[in-house]
């Protein structure tokens, strides 16, 4: 299956297009601190869809703006709601009004085989990275609560900078969870940072059947950019902290030109860059 990875690279590579059926579909309720000075907090709807042998993690809300955006005048629409959101933002940063991108990140467990694939992007430009499988040494702990009537244990691990506890249920005997944790006897219900910066819990279940598509790239992006995890966050950094430059290199738009405060401090899930 080593073509998949050039799905976003070689468009002539198809046959991979559709590369499972799930057996689950879990919904997350993601909220993180996006801006520690500010105090600034934003919450993401997260899918993980659960296959046989891989599974997929994403942004609702981000696939719904792909989804608009490859309409026949999706680009128009996306536009037009785009301007009338800066409007009612007041010469901020636009965050309602309109389907925007919240977390780029697509997260493929076990393709390839014992990996992971992470594709995400900055501004109009998507990257792809192979990162660790199951790379947290969780310690499970005595302490158990019901999260949607299902009995869970709680665990602990350090990972990336940070120290995370999750409640796991043994009920559904899937070692999966958000974002790129797994390796527990069950699926991760609730994951949080000691500090709750970010934040998951689980807030839908189903068993069902549908197709898990490895997702093209961006449609500002030709193609995906083959880069290196802790090179990908460094260059998320430095976008992070000049963000309004970048929208208003893309746009024309000035978003800065009324606001005192240029620069924020921000803190990424994975602190080890």
């Amino acid at each position: 299956m080593s073509c998949l990875l050039g799905l976003g690279l070689n468009a002539k590579c198809q046959v991979y297009d559709k590369f499972g059926q799930t057996n689950w579909v879990c919904q997350y309720s993601m909220k993180w601190k996006f801006d520690t000075l500010n105090n600034i907090v934003r919450d993401d709807l997260i899918i993980l869809q659960i296959g046989k042998d891989i599974s997929k993690n994403y942004s609702y809300y981000t696939f719904q703006s792909d989804s608009l955006r490859k309409t026949s005048n999706g680009k128009e629409m996306w536009s037009m709601l785009f301007k009338k959101a800066i409007k009612e933002a007041n010469g901020g940063i636009p965050t309602n009004g309109f389907p925007y991108k919240r977390s780029k990140t697509f997260v493929y467990k076990n393709y390839p085989e014992g990996k992971i694939t992470v594709t995400d992007g900055l501004s109009l430009q998507d990257y792809i990275y192979e990162d660790e499988l199951n790379a947290q040494d969780w310690e499970v702990l005595d302490s158990t609560k019901i999260i949607m009537d299902n009995p869970c244990q709680l665990a602990s691990c350090t990972f990336r900078g940070r120290q995370w506890m999750a409640w796991f249920t043994p009920e559904i005997p899937i070692s999966d969870g958000p974002w790129k944790f797994g390796g527990l006897p069950g699926l991760i219900m609730e994951v949080h940072d000691i500090g709750k910066q970010y934040n998951f819990v689980i807030i839908g279940i189903e068993k069902k059947e549908e197709p898990i598509v490895f997702s093209q790239t961006y449609v500002g992006s030709k193609k995906f950019e083959k880069t290196k995890r802790l090179e990908f966050l460094k260059a998320k950094k430095a976008y992070l902290m000049n963000m309004g430059g970048y929208i208003e290199m893309e746009t024309g738009i000035d978003l800065e030109s009324n606001s005192s405060q240029k620069m924020m401090r921000y803190d990424l899930i994975e602190r080890d860059y």
